[in-house]
């Protein structure tokens, strides 16, 4: 951090902390759609800035003794914006990396378990709405879905006393590079996956109804193929279900990604039938998804629901097969910005040498709502 720029980490535990502080967003409004910083004011004042308006930010009204963070794409315009605040006597700095950085920034929330021997946390990438888990029984912890910097799982674990034996993913990652392969070596855990032929490296394979345990706690596999042929949920104790990428809150797993475009209406139909079976699961199971559609809040509130409010509030769940496969390809979003690449780095189970956030920057797309 210098004194004209403000880094990652640094505003990650201001807002973790409830510092007063003002985040301005001055991206176009496009971008700022697309996805934001948690509590971040929004003023479309790029060109104006870019172009040296001096009345660019005029009309912004600021608390003269809260400081300011000016946020953009890249940390470029946003240097420009808090140079202009700092003529007009406010504390500013601009957000080193801009939005592009951000995309690594995370927080946690505890989601509640009926029994005292089993712990979830859940991580939360905030700006790309990744959620990952890490399950503490005893000693010992899985982590799912890892998807933030490896140091953030030791760190958990270490603070609660476990150890990290498993960690498994629920499927190939198309939208954000997996950290599992990287966690499992440094661990030396086990890695899990649904069993498939797309992976180059490896791995304990899981199957339909395989369990695994954690301390006190089991978790059971459910395949559950559709967004992609392995994709696998998997059910805590009866009590959780950590669903990955095939049902959101409020949405379903899109079944277009890495397949020929004459294949996905008959992956939606498999999709439908994978939703159909977790129906059936209790009303009350937790359900625990790998995205949310919205920039996490540093709130501590897990983002989860019932299945009971599932049934209610997603109401594709309830068409036939063919309505549903009908709304499926009417409703699929554009597909997320360097899948490709992420996907050949997860099957190679490899981490780029590049800076991450040039692939992973931008928002999820796996949702079709």
């Amino acid at each position: 951090m210098t004194e004209n720029t403000l880094d990652v980490e640094t505003l990650r535990d201001w807002l973790n902390r409830r510092r007063p502080i003002t985040v301005l967003d001055v991206r176009p409004l496009a971008e700022r759609a697309e996805w934001f910083i948690p509590g971040s004011v929004h003023v479309d004042a790029y060109q104006a800035l870019r172009s040296g308006d001096p009345n660019a930010l005029v009309d912004i009204r600021l608390q003269s003794d809260v400081p300011v963070v000016t946020v953009c794409a890249a940390g470029n315009t946003s240097m420009i914006a808090a140079e202009v605040l700092r003529r007009r006597g406010l504390e500013a700095r601009s957000l080193k990396g801009g939005m592009k950085a951000w995309s690594l920034a995370w927080n946690m929330a505890e989601v509640k378990s009926s029994s005292s021997n089993v712990k979830i946390i859940q991580v939360r990438r905030t700006g790309k709405g990744c959620l990952s888990y890490v399950i503490g029984s005893n000693s010992e912890a899985a982590v799912i879905d890892a998807s933030v910097d490896v140091k953030v799982y030791l760190s958990l674990a270490e603070s609660n006393g476990w150890k990290i034996t498993r960690v498994l993913d629920t499927h190939v990652h198309a939208d954000h590079l997996s950290r599992s392969s990287q966690l499992a070596e440094q661990t030396g855990a086990t890695l899990f996956l649904p069993e498939t032929n797309r992976v180059k490296y490896n791995y304990a394979p899981l199957h339909h109804n395989d369990t695994i345990q954690i301390g006190t706690a089991q978790i059971a596999a459910l395949h559950t193929p559709g967004h992609t042929p392995e994709s696998t949920c998997y059910l805590l104790d009866d009590e959780a279900l950590l669903s990955g990428d095939t049902l959101f809150l409020s949405s379903v797993g899109r079944p277009d990604l890495e397949t020929r475009p004459e294949e996905t209406g008959e992956r939606a139909k498999i999709l439908w039938r994978s939703l159909q079976h977790l129906l059936t699961l209790s009303p009350q199971t937790i359900l625990l998804p790998a995205h949310t559609s919205k920039p996490v809040e540093f709130d501590g509130k897990p983002i989860c629901k019932t299945l009971a409010d599932i049934h209610q509030t997603v109401e594709i769940l309830h068409l036939p097969v063919d309505m549903f496969v009908e709304t499926i390809l009417s409703r699929i979003p554009a597909t997320p910005p360097s899948h490709h690449r992420i996907v050949q780095l997860n099957e190679a189970g490899l981490f780029p040498e590049e800076d991450p956030t040039t692939l992973e920057a931008g928002a999820n797309r796996c949702a079709v709502s």
